[in-house]
């Protein structure tokens, strides 16, 4: 287990963690939430020793070993291929390797001393034992499946690392970890630079980790799935909740509403003793007792309220200005960065005013590009992009932070981006809107948080009120809270909707439309992210979908083979699931037509004239209605668990589990 006790950790004069205390036990699945700069990642840095505690003890279990994904690279990978460096996944096995290799080498050259050759003999057992236990021989394949599931192509494997962006360098990072395997997993924002395919595939492969895992995420949907305990980290507490976030949730806002209640009556009874000691301090009968009276004022304890959840920070987006009917499309466009080879064929899409459409698809499929061809940053090879009548293009780049002068105000940036010739007078409202109100308003983009940065280039969007917004990457660097204030402006904005997100939570509850790269085309799903997953599973079990297992298998048989038995092992594993689950409904289904068929019988006796005791009948009618709507309720919910294995088990032929 992973035991705190009263650790306490400053920075700069403040607590980041003011005695905190805490136990993970084995096997637990942890998500851990809180504010941006809550300390969440200095928790970490206590456990993987790389930050030392001011004061507090910090126990972990023996002969563990820790998997730790970090957001940098170590000095001196950059020049290994891909492979190499993801198949290198557990550091020890290099040592014993370079170990076994002297000692094969030695036996070759000959040991005179029989004690000696013996005791060789034996630690090379040992070492070939260990090597084998650890999975030596299995990392090479597995790192080939993992890489191939978070993007990569066959064709990367053997590329220098160096040639790699830094977010497909935090890819190979991410499932170098994975498969290494360890007794505690440490994953620190795991899906930031991952495509919402490879979301679904990370979150698929963490359900079968069979160690303790440590999760610290923004992404709601990889939360609700894998975690089963919560640690909240926030104004230098650390609060533990026996549930995943959805109960997290829950049980954070009845503990506040209990902790209200007593501060309300902590509070009036300090009133009241404050008064009577007050009143009765200066009679010299009472004076012994307001002296106890003060001391027990004195020993009362001040109720601390936690902060609350909903986020402080405003995204008020005004009204847009009236357009057409349509608000863009895309005619016979196609583009190539060069004129052999085409990203995007012959494209023809509609979008129509108040369409609030997320573009879905793995990295590299071009999402990003038709995003820019619509904003007009790149030109078509052919075809054209049409705006429609009035409309008013507003975009935020998925490089944000580029945008952004260090030394510039908020107040300057939004100035910026103000039509020559335009009037000053309405700048405060519109950064009022987006949090910046007052002296917030001269902060220098320097010292500004990731989410602040994304409000203030909403606020430099809307200085001049688009009609059409186009949005990369928005909720990056956004804290949950946030996330759910953007989702709710974009929901009840009456304008139109192009985004692309990594965020499955907020694509579910932001786009009424699916735009699904499949390369050299797109395909359009007239309904929202559950939809797509529903249709598309039925294209796929049709056949009507893009040949993915032909791109699956390019690339070596042995490759295309390692998948082929993964999804039948996990077709396998889902059976077990699928048959409990639809056991469970026939059962739910059973008992309703029971409860039913006896609310009948007793409706019945209640309609005879003759009946004698009717109210032990109405009891029993109230009765039966309640267990009939609690059987509703469990009956839904098996039934929506069915319907997520069905559609999983169709699902599985895209990508391994």
């Amino acid at each position: 287990m992973i035991d705190f006790k009263d650790v306490v950790k400053n920075y700069a004069g403040d607590a980041i963690l003011n005695g905190v205390t805490f136990r993970i036990n084995p096997g637990d699945r942890v998500g851990v939430v809180g504010p941006n700069g809550a300390g969440k990642s200095t928790l970490f840095g206590i456990i993987t020793g790389d930050v030392q505690p001011d004061r507090g003890t910090v126990s972990l279990p023996k002969d563990h070993r820790l998997g730790m994904l970090r957001q940098h690279l170590p000095e001196g990978e950059a020049a290994r291929t891909l492979l190499d460096f993801t198949s290198d996944a557990i550091p020890e096995l290099r040592t014993m390797s370079e170990e076994l290799h002297r000692l094969e080498q030695q036996l070759h050259d000959g040991v005179d001393d029989d004690d000696k050759l013996q005791s060789m003999l034996a630690r090379h057992g040992r070492l070939q034992s260990q090597i084998e236990h650890l999975g030596a021989y299995r990392l090479r394949t597995e790192a080939e499946q993992a890489l191939s599931n978070l993007g990569f192509h066959e064709a990367d494997f053997n590329r220098p690392l160096s040639s790699f962006s830094g977010g497909w360098r935090m890819r190979a990072a991410l499932a170098r970890v994975l498969i290494s395997q360890p007794d505690i997993l440490m994953l620190d924002e795991p899906s930031n630079y991952l495509d919402i395919p490879a979301v679904e595939w990370l979150c698929r492969f963490l359900k079968s980790f069979p160690g303790t895992l440590l999760l610290i995420s923004h992404d709601r949907f990889l939360l609700r799935k894998l975690t089963r305990i919560t640690l909240e980290v926030n104004s230098g507490q650390v609060a533990r909740y026996p549930g995943d976030y959805d109960y997290y949730r829950a049980e954070r806002e009845n503990r506040r509403r209990n902790l209200e209640a007593a501060k309300r009556n902590s509070d009036r009874k300090k009133e009241h003793l404050e008064r009577v000691i007050d009143r009765f301090r200066a009679k010299s009968s009472k004076a012994a007792q307001a002296k106890s009276w003060q001391k027990a004022l004195d020993k009362m304890e001040e109720i601390e309220l936690p902060d609350d959840l909903n986020y402080n920070g405003a995204i008020r987006f005004p009204a847009p200005p009236p357009g057409g009917v349509e608000a863009a499309r895309f005619e016979n466009l196609s583009f190539g960065y060069t004129p052999d080879k085409l990203i995007l064929k012959d494209i023809n899409l509609t979008i129509d005013a108040g369409d609030k459409l997320a573009f879905i698809g793995y990295n590299g499929m071009g999402k990003t590009t038709l995003l820019k061809l619509l904003v007009g940053r790149l030109k078509p090879t052919s075809g054209r992009v049409v705006l429609g009548h009035h409309s008013v293009v507003g975009y935020q780049a998925q490089e944000f932070a580029d945008l952004l002068v260090p030394e510039q105000t908020a107040f300057d940036v939004v100035r910026g981006n103000l039509p020559a010739g335009a009037s000053t007078a309405g700048l405060m409202n519109v950064l009022g809107s987006f949090g910046f109100s007052g002296e917030a308003a001269e902060k220098p983009c320097k010292v500004l948080s990731g989410g602040e940065k994304i409000r203030l280039l909403f606020a430099r969007i809307f200085v001049n009120p688009p009609n059409l917004l186009v949005l990369d990457e928005p909720t990056t660097h956004l804290d949950i809270a946030a996330r759910e204030l953007l989702q709710e402006a974009l929901r009840s904005y009456p304008g139109t909707v192009c985004v692309v997100s990594h965020d499955i939570e907020f694509v579910r509850n932001v786009a009424t439309g699916i735009i699904a790269m499949e390369p050299p085309g797109i395909r359009k799903y007239f309904g929202n992210y559950d939809y797509y997953l529903e249709k598309s599973a039925e294209f796929r079990a049709a056949g009507t979908a893009p040949d993915l297992e032909a791109r699956e298998n390019a690339g070596s048989p042995d490759l295309a083979r390692n998948r082929r038995r993964a999804r039948a092992q996990a077709r396998e594993a889902l059976a077990a699931d699928r048959k409990k689950a639809e056991k469970r409904v026939a059962e739910l289904e059973s008992r309703l037509e029971q409860l039913e068929k006896r609310q009948a019988g007793l409706l019945e006796q209640l309609a005879d004239p003759g009946a004698l005791d009717f109210a032990s009948l109405n009891r029993e009618l109230a009765k039966i209605q309640s267990d009939i709507t609690s059987t509703e309720s469990e009956w839904e919910e098996a039934a929506q668990k069915l319907e997520e294995i069905r559609l999983e088990n169709e699902r599985i032929h895209q990508e391994i589990k």
